[in-house]
Order: structure tokens, then sequence, then C-alpha cells
């Protein structure tokens, strides 16, 4: 059931369009309606819908300004209006369609349709990520999910060597010779990493504590099994000995 809103300073306009919709009522439901944009706001950025239907001239902000004062906009936007020039716009601002006033029946079921294929590849996207994350946490051997151009990457503890920070992003250095990189702070990426595995070794590393091959003392390195050679900070050295 598609979850749908409708903004329109006109009250009888509201009324035309829920009713309209009410043809539908196996396919969407109408949630909530707002006469003023402002008190839609506060809603739509706390609220999870799928669909919301805006009218574009209103007298205390139009639509797409509306559109800008928006936190989210993981939602399908249909712009509502009389006035056929506003179409363009609304396609340019990222609205999926546009219902000119009085709205049609059939135009409305066109419209419906669209709102089903935006949402379908919403649901390819971003819940199927979520579905995935879901099942990696389930497993009792549990793969480390980066996120990377615009990809999901699931990772092996034992694959990745270290990890080496560069400011906002960080390399992920892995076996067979390759590496990763992500816009992710060495923080977070230590985060995302089992403690019984890795340690933060260094301001700028984190290691696989199992890929140790030597640790120079006097130098104050270790050396990995891939012959990489990390530092290791005075300040963390005491708890890195307790750690091996």
């Amino acid at each position: 059931m598609i979850k749908a809103v409708i903004i329109d300073d006109e009250p009888k306009a509201i009324q035309g369009l829920t009713w309209e919709l009410s043809n539908f009522e196996n396919e969407i439901e109408v949630i909530a309606t707002f006469t003023e944009p402002e008190k839609a706001i506060p809603y739509l950025n706390d609220s999870q819908i799928d669909c919301l239907f805006l009218d574009i001239e209103m007298p205390t902000m139009d639509g797409f300004q509306f559109l800008e004062k928006l936190d989210k906009k993981d939602f399908a936007v249909v712009i509502t209006t009389a006035y056929n020039e506003y179409a363009i716009t609304a396609l340019k601002k990222e609205a999926i369609d546009y219902l000119l006033k009085p709205i049609d029946s059939d135009d409305l079921a066109e419209t419906l349709s669209k709102i089903k294929k935006y949402l379908s590849k919403g649901f390819n996207a971003d819940k199927f990520e979520d579905i995935l994350l879901k099942f990696n946490n389930k497993l009792n051997h549990k793969k480390i999910t980066i996120n990377t151009d615009g990809k999901l990457v699931f990772l092996e503890p034992k694959d990745i060597f270290y990890v080496a920070s560069d400011g906002n992003y960080s390399t992920l250095f892995l076996s067979e010779n390759k590496k990763i990189v992500v816009t992710k702070k060495l923080k977070e990426i230590d985060e995302l990493l089992p403690k019984d595995h890795f340690f933060r070794i260094h301001n700028s590393y984190i290691i696989n504590l199992n890929k140790i091959k030597e640790f120079l003392k006097t130098d104050g390195y270790v050396v990995l099994e891939n012959n990489a050679k990390i530092p290791v900070s005075r300040q963390r050295k005491s708890a890195f000995l307790k750690k091996i």
C-alpha cells in the first residue's frame, strides 16, 4: 500500500484529490493532508512516506521553495497545478510527474503507475541493501561490510591486512595485493572491524593482528605477512603488547 501525503492551500482541492484517490483504495492511502506547507515540513522530516502530492501555487511559499526546505526527499513527488507552464520546472526538480487541475482519473492512474515504478527502483537499491546487511548481521561468521563506489562489498576479516588513513579517506589493503579506497575516516572503519582481530596501532593505521610476521622493538615497527612495514605509536605500544 502506497502511503501518500497531500499539500495544497485549498481545502477543496485536497478533498477532490482525496476523493479521486479513493477510487484506487487498494493501492494508495492518504495518511495526512496539509493546507499550510510550513506545518508539513517537520512531519515529512520525521515520517516515512511513499509519495507527496504537492501544489505549486501557495501563498506562503510555492511548492519548489517547500522542497528545498526538506531535510530528506526519499519519496516520489507529484506536482499538482492548474498551470501547465510549471510542468517542465516540476520534472527538473525531480518530481516524477505532474497533474493538471482539475485532476483526471485516467491521468491519476498513469501517475500511480509511475509512483509504483519509482518505489520499485527504490526497493532494489536501498531496501535490498538493508536486507543484505540484516542477513550478514545474522551470520555466525559475520563479514565486514564496506560501502564504496555505489556498491556493498562483503569482506572476510582474514583478507584484510591493514587499513591506512588519508584524511577523510581510508584505504583497505587486502590479500592478493588488492585494495579498496573508501570515503570514511579511520575511526569509522575501526568501529566496523572486530576488536579481537584488529588493532589501531597508530593514528593512521589499523592492522590485522593475525597478519603480524615480526615486531621490530628497537625500530618501533611491525612487519605484516605481505611485508608491509607499519609504525607503532608510542602511545599505543603498551596496549599493543598486551594484545599480542
